[in-house]
């Protein structure tokens, strides 16, 4: 492997890495912050800065996961060459993260087997926009591009459309664009967490920023384009922003300085709003091309050993924070009304360090494992 090509990996694994640190600290929350639950977006009058610091980092996760997703499979596609294996590497990739999201994900969540509700998350998310690019690949470039920003760029103008629940474009909607219930039975039901649209259009654009990653493309070039691409994507969200128009509600100006900033930086992440989009994608691209340049730096190295081996890390982590649960739950009991949980926001840090520290041995094994034995086929799909 050359150096360029170990530095563009090493660095695209770190950035992945990041995000799912970044995950790890959010679903600590989700475990031992219930008793005092978000809304989305965060209301601002009744939330504590330092609980929305801690929510509004977590907003990088999917946005960079999803856009890493799509330049991962045109990374794919430059090594093999081939359309058609391509299509079908995104299509059983997806159709895999789906299964496993209805299977072993939601059962981590709920434990409740047989299941009286399914969570369609962001792995479901991330499998349903693979099965859209497996098709979206055999268009032209430009036009993937074309069809990724006029999906980010104008998915709210979808916003004040209304579709009954007894229509027959309700279920449609709801995975598309509309978070919502889709009731199955009367004893199940599956609730559209992560409406799949607005991330069909991120993993376009990731796809076509391989056309960034070509070997003729030398990593100063690269390293300048996405610096641009960053500025552009952060200037749109704070122009947007600043005149209160489009792709979010407004924001408020108040006496106190620290609720005007949270009113500013409160985005809407069910569906992703424009400039949460915006916001996201472009911290994630300049963190893109600084890892690139730092990518010798031991801290670096460590996160990319987490973003190496992602689904075993996602699947890891929400078992250990589920026995970790129920393990706190047969000692201390309840203590905050129905649930076990933490009485402080820098308690979810201290956790978070601690599980960094416990599951890295294990995934760095298996991201080794991964490497090493590229011929049990399965392992890449982790």
């Amino acid at each position: 492997m050359s150096r360029d090509i170990s530095q563009r990996l090493i660095a695209i694994d770190a950035l992945r890495g990041l995000v799912m640190v970044l995950m790890l600290l959010d679903h600590v929350r989700e475990t031992f912050y219930l008793h005092l639950q978000l809304a989305d977006p965060i209301d601002v009058t009744s939330t504590d800065p330092m609980l929305f610091i801690n929510r509004t980092l977590a907003h990088l996760c999917a946005p960079v996961f999803v856009i890493l997703t799509g330049l991962s499979a045109a990374l794919y596609h430059q090594k093999v060459q081939d359309r058609r294996q391509t299509a079908l590497f995104l299509f059983q990739r997806g159709l895999i993260l789906i299964l496993l999201e209805l299977t072993l994900i939601n059962f981590a969540w709920t434990f409740q087997f047989p299941p009286q509700v399914i969570y369609l998350q962001v792995i479901w998310a991330i499998g349903m926009s693979m099965l859209a690019l497996s098709a979206l690949i055999w268009l032209p470039v430009g036009l993937v591009l074309i069809v990724g920003i006029v999906i980010v760029g104008g998915h709210n103008l979808l916003d004040p459309l209304q579709v009954s629940a007894d229509s027959i474009w309700s279920i449609p909607w709801a995975i598309l664009h509309d978070r919502g219930w889709i009731d199955i039975s009367e004893t199940f039901r599956m609730r559209t967490s992560y409406p799949v649209l607005p991330w069909v259009g991120v993993i376009s654009l990731g796809y076509t920023a391989g056309a960034l990653y070509r070997k003729e493309i030398f990593p100063l070039q690269r390293q300048k384009a996405l610096l641009v691409l960053s500025g552009i994507t952060l200037a749109l969200f704070f122009v947007l922003r600043s005149i209160n128009r489009y792709g979010e509600k407004p924001w408020q100006q108040s006496d106190v300085i620290t609720q005007t900033l949270m009113s500013y930086f409160n985005i809407t992440k069910y569906p992703p709003s424009l400039l949460f989009l915006c916001l996201t994608l472009g911290i994630g691209l300049y963190l893109l091309a600084v890892f690139e340049r730092q990518q010798q730096k031991r801290w670096l190295v460590m996160l990319a050993s987490f973003g190496a081996a992602p689904m075993f890390f996602y699947l890891l982590h929400l078992y250990v924070l589920k026995g970790m649960y129920l393990t706190a739950v047969a000692i201390w009991g309840k203590n905050q009304g129905e649930w076990f949980g933490f009485s402080a926001v820098w308690q979810l840090w201290v956790c978070t360090l601690v599980l960094m520290v416990v599951l890295f041995s294990p995934v760095r094994a298996f991201a080794r494992l991964k490497a090493r034995r590229r011929d049990i086929r399965w392992l890449k799909y982790f």
